[in-house]
């Protein structure tokens, strides 16, 4: 059990934070506010425009996508959260984006996926930016997902990069170089 948890529990902890969130907005506004039905405060009612809570299904993907699949996104959430609970222990400990990444996706995945199994296929969107597709906290945490990967990503490889720069730097050129005729003269005396 111990090493059950120190392999997933971060995973898991991720992963049940965005299950939970994800879970408890949906609920609120499906309790609260009538399917189709727009809210804001109206102390904020000058961002309706840009942005607002509306009570909207979804049998598609995220954003809208592909209406009518969910049977497809309800297999392929099942795939999805497999792959990542297969490949998450052999991330290395020092990989968090990739860790944070997995995780907030398999939340996220899982997410619609309780949606899916609970609510005859569908899943209810609520957040409305502008003219884009209505979205949910698990559509977010897999986009936010993506975009911690790409980000790790990117800095892995600058340090990378940089580690690279450093080690073809004339000093340490001209170090090594330094080290290679002490080792001749090492070896030459014998």
């Amino acid at each position: 059990m111990k090493r059950f948890l120190r392999t997933y529990g971060f995973l898991f902890i991720v992963a049940g934070i965005v299950v939970g969130l994800d879970q408890w907005t949906k609920a609120l506004v499906r309790r609260n506010l009538p399917l189709g039905q727009i809210w804001l405060p109206q102390s904020l009612e000058w961002l309706q425009p840009y942005a607002r809570i509306v009570n909207w299904y979804n049998t598609g993907s995220a954003f809208g996508l592909f209406q009518g699949a969910w049977l497809v996104f309800t297999v392929l959430a099942f795939v999805v959260a497999g792959i990542i609970i297969y490949y998450y222990p052999q991330i290395e400990r020092s990989d968090w984006s990739l860790r944070l990444a997995m995780g907030l996706q398999l939340g996220g995945a899982l997410g619609n996926l309780v949606s899916r199994l609970t609510m005859s296929g569908s899943v209810t969107d609520f957040i409305s930016v502008g003219n884009f597709p209505v979205f949910n906290v698990a559509d977010s945490s897999i986009s936010i997902g993506v975009a911690v990967l790409l980000l790790g990503l990117w800095i892995k490889d600058r340090q990378e990069q940089q580690a690279q720069a450093e080690s073809s730097s004339p000093e340490s050129l001209t170090s090594s170089l330094a080290e290679g005729s002490e080792a001749e003269t090492v070896h030459g005396e014998g």
